[in-house]
Order: structure tokens, then C-alpha cells, then sequence
């Protein structure tokens, strides 16, 4: 078995830092099946506006809002309106991996809404 990357949301714009709520990234509905990613799904995180990477979990946002909120001790590593990358992995045998293909979803930049 090998760790693949399975989905990824490419340079979403954080909207909030909620430091008092426990944890996690809560992330948009539509990015969330459109990258085919799901609540609990544990996540890495890099931030391209400061180099922070780190990894949390999704809890499933208000489906249109756009929200990329990190919460609780990650909302420290980013600021509203930085550009992150979500990434989320799978174990799989190794033949398998070799023809698999990630989601990778682009959002749009000013509103992080699904581009298709």
C-alpha cells in the first residue's frame, strides 16, 4: 500500500480565523463534493501567502457561502484572505495507484466558488 494524493482544492482564499471554536477547517459544501472530499476527512494545509503547512480535519460549511474558515490553534498559521491548498491522501495498493487520478478542483479566486 502507498499514500496517494485523492483530492485536492487548489489556492482557495481563507475567509475566516476563528480561534475560539475547537479545530478543524470548516470548508463549503460545494468544494467539498466537488473535490470529493467529506466531513472528518483529515486534510494538509499550506499556506502560500506565509509557508505554514499542517494538518487538521473538514467540518462540512454552509453549501454557496464560499467559507474557508480555519479553526481553534490553525486559525494562528493563517490569515483572512490567504491562499491555501487543501490536500487530502488515500492508502492504495501500489498497481492501483499508478492509474488513479486525483480531484483536483480551482476555485475561483475572489469567491472561492466552484469553476467548472
Amino acid at each position: 500500500m502507498i499514500e496517494v494524493l485523492k483530492s485536492k482544492i487548489h489556492c482557495a482564499r481563507v475567509t475566516e480565523a476563528n480561534l475560539n471554536y475547537m479545530g478543524s477547517i470548516t470548508i463549503d459544501e460545494d468544494l467539498l463534493d466537488a473535490a470529493n472530499m467529506i466531513a472528518g476527512e483529515k486534510v494538509y494545509i499550506a499556506d502560500n501567502n506565509n509557508g505554514e503547512r499542517f494538518e487538521t480535519y473538514i467540518i462540512k460549511g454552509e453549501r454557496g457561502s464560499g467559507k474557508i474558515c480555519l479553526n481553534g490553534a490553525a486559525a494562528r498559521k493563517v490569515q483572512p484572505d490567504d491562499i491555501i491548498i487543501i490536500m487530502s491522501y488515500a492508502l492504495m495498493d501500489f498497481e492501483e495507484a499508478k492509474s488513479f487520478k486525483p480531484s483536483v478542483i480551482f476555485p475561483d479566486p475572489a469567491t472561492n466558488k466552484v469553476v467548472k
